[in-house]
C-alpha cells in the first residue's frame, strides 16, 4: 500500500472514526485528510515537489502526522531532526540532506539559509486538492545515525520499506482497528513513526500521542486514554518499576506494551508484567531494517533474556568471522534480509556495500540462536553507546573533545547505569605542557553535543592505554572506572 493516500482511505472507510490526537488536537479521519490536503497544497506552494527533503525538527505533536502524509503526497521525503540538536547538528543534516524546507516550533528560529516554516503558519483549511504522488521506490524517510566513525549518515528508506515493515509489524503485533496506540518514543526515531503510528493507522487503528513522558503522570494518561499498546525503552519501563508500591492504576484496557531499543534484563520484563498486569513483548531492530527486526509473541511462548522471533517476512541469521552461516547456540554476527532493508546510505555507496551483501544486512551486533530459533543479544560489535534508549556513538563525542587545544587524544566509553542502561564517560590527555580545563571542556559539549550525549565525567590522565598496535584500549579504561567504584 502507499502512505501517501493512507488517509484517503481511512476518511472513506470510516469518516467519523477516530484517527490521531494530542493534548491540543483531535482529529477524524475526515478531518486528518482535511489538514492533509491543506499542507499538501501549502507545500505545492513552497515549492516542494517529488524528491524534494522536508526537515522536521518538531516536538511529538498532531503536526507532525499531518506533515508526514502531506510531504508524501507531494512525492518528497520527510527527514526528521531531534529538535534538542545543537544548531552545528541540525546544518550538518539539513546540509547532508539537501533540505529545502526546514519546519520549526512556534517562537524557535531557522538554521542557516534553509527556508523555513513555523508551525504557527501551517495551513489548517484545504485550498484545492491536489492529485497525491503514488511511488512505491520513491524516498518516504531519511533517518540520521552514525556509525562506527561518529558521521551522521541517511539511511534512505522509501515507500516500499515501510510497506513491508508495517505488514510486518501488524502480524507479528496482531493489532487491527479495534486497538488504540499511544505514542512515547520521540517522533524523530524510526520507532515512533512506525511502530507507534504508521502501523495503528495502515490497521485502521487510531493514535493518541502523549505529553513529554512523567512516570508520576503516566498512569493518568492510560486511564484517560485507554490505549491497547505502546512502545517504549527500558529506562521508562524501569521508572515506572519503581513508582512506589501503592500506585495501582488501572491498566484494563493494555493488551501489551513493547520494549526495544536497547536490551532490557529478563528480571524487569519479569517484575514490570507481575506489577502492571500485561506483558512486555521485548524486540530488536535497526533503523536500517525500517525498525524491527525480531519480537517475542504478544500471543505465544515469551522467553524474557531473548529478542524474539525474526518478523514474519524476514530472516535472519547468525554468522562467523568467516562470514558463513553457523548453527543454534554458537554467537556471531546477526544479519538480517527482507523487504524491510534499507535503500543505503544517502551518498555513500562504500559505506551501503560495507553493510549489506546479496540483500543481507550486517547488524554489527553479536548474538546466537537457541533451539527455538529466538535471538539472544550478547554484545555489540560496534562502540555505540545506548543511554536510555538513544543511540550515543564515541567518534562523535571524541572529535568535540579533541578540538580543543589543550586535547592530545580523547577516548569515551559507556559505562552501565541502573537508571539510563549506559552513561558516557570520557578520558583525556593532554598535549605536551598543556593543562586541560575540563570546565571549558564540558562548556565545549554543552555547545556543540545534545544533553544526552555530554559525558557525565571527564578524567584527565598523563597517558591514554594503547594496546600492542597502538590502538586506544578502551577495555582498560572500563576495567579502571570498573575498579575504582568496587
Amino acid at each position: 500500500m502507499m502512505f501517501s493516500t493512507l488517509v484517503d482511505r481511512r476518511a472513506t472507510e470510516d469518516p467519523d472514526g477516530p484517527a490521531v490526537a494530542d493534548s491540543a488536537i483531535s482529529l477524524t479521519n475526515t478531518e486528518l485528510l482535511a489538514r492533509v490536503e491543506a499542507v499538501t497544497a501549502q507545500l505545492a506552494d513552497l515549492g516542494i515537489g517529488p524528491g524534494d527533503v522536508v526537515a522536521l525538527r518538531l516536538t511529538n505533536r498532531v503536526e507532525f502526522v499531518v506533515l508526514l502524509f502531506a510531504a508524501w503526497r507531494r512525492g518528497a521525503t520527510i527527514t526528521p531532526v531531534n529538535p534538542a540538536l545543537t544548531d552545528v547538528e541540525v546544518a550538518r543534516q539539513l546540509d547532508d540532506s539537501a533540505a529545502r524546507l526546514l519546519v520549526i516550533e512556534e517562537g524557535t528560529v531557522g538554521v542557516g539559509d534553509v527556508a523555513t516554516l513555523s508551525i504557527a503558519h501551517l495551513a489548517a483549511s484545504p485550498a484545492r486538492s491536489i492529485p497525491p504522488v503514488e511511488d512505491p521506490s520513491a524516498l518516504a524517510l531519511l533517518i540520521y545515525t552514525s556509525g562506527t566513525t561518529g558521521v551522521p549518515k541517511g539511511v534512505m528508506l522509501d515507500h516500499a520499506n515501510l510497506d513491508a515493515m508495517t505488514a510486518m509489524g501488524r502480524d507479528a503485533l496482531r493489532v487491527g482497528a479495534d486497538d488504540r496506540c499511544l505514542l512515547i518514543l520521540p517522533l524523530f526515531h524510526v520507532n515512533g513513526i512506525v511502530v507507534s503510528v504508521l502501523t495503528p493507522l495502515r490497521v485502521g487503528a487510531s493514535v493518541v500521542i502523549a505529553d513529554r513522558f512523567n512516570p508520576d503522570t503516566f498512569f493518568d494518561t492510560i486511564e484517560t486514554h485507554r490505549p491497547t499498546f505502546f512502545s517504549a525503552v527500558p529506562t521508562i519501563y524501569s521508572m515506572l518499576a519503581a513508582l512506589p508500591d501503592d500506585v495501582r492504576p488501572d491498566t484494563t484496557s493494555v493488551r501489551f506494551a513493547v520494549c526495544g531499543a536497547a536490551p532490557a534484563s529478563a528480571e524487569l520484563l519479569t517484575r514490570f508484567e507481575e506489577r502492571y498486569g500485561f506483558p512486555l513483548v521485548e524486540g530488536y531492530g535497526l533503523s536500517e531494517a525500517t525498525c524491527g527486526s525480531t519480537m517475542n509473541p504478544v500471543e505465544g511462548i515469551r522467553k524474557p533474556g531473548t529478542v524474539g522471533l525474526p518478523f514474519p517476512g524476514q530472516e535472519l541469521r547468525i554468522v562467523g568471522s568467516d562470514g558463513l552461516p553457523i548453527g543454534p547456540g554458537e554467537a556471531g554476527e546477526v544479519e538480517v534480509r527482507g523487504a524491510n532493508v534499507m535503500r543505503g546510505y544517502l551518498g555513500r555507496p562504500q559505506e551501503t556495500a560495507a553493510v549489506i551483501n546479496n540483500g543481507w544486512l550486517r547488524t554489527g551486533d553479536i548474538g546466537y540462536l537457541d533451539d527455538d530459533g529466538y535471538l539472544v543479544l550478547v554484545g555489540r560489535s560496534k562502540e555505540m553507546i545506548i543511554r536510555g534508549g538513544e543511540n550515543i556513538y564515541p567518534k562523535e563525542i571524541e572529535d568535540v573533545l579533541s578540538a580543543d587545544p589543550a586535547v592530545l587524544e580523547a577516548a569515551v566509553i559507556g559505562f552501565p547505569d541502573e537508571k539510563w542502561g549506559e552513561v558516557v564517560v570520557a578520558f583525556v590527555e593532554a598535549r605536551p605542557s598543556m593543562v586541560i580545563d575540563v570546565r571549558a571542556l564540558k562548556a565545549r559539549c554543552r555547545e556543540q553535543l545534545t544533553g544526552y550525549k555530554r559525558p557525565t565525567v571527564i578524567h584527565v590522565r598523563t597517558r591514554l592505554p594503547k594496546n600492542a598496535v597502538g590502538k586506544l584500549d578502551k577495555r582498560a579504561l572500563r576495567d579502571e572506572v570498573t575498579s575504582a567504584l568496587k
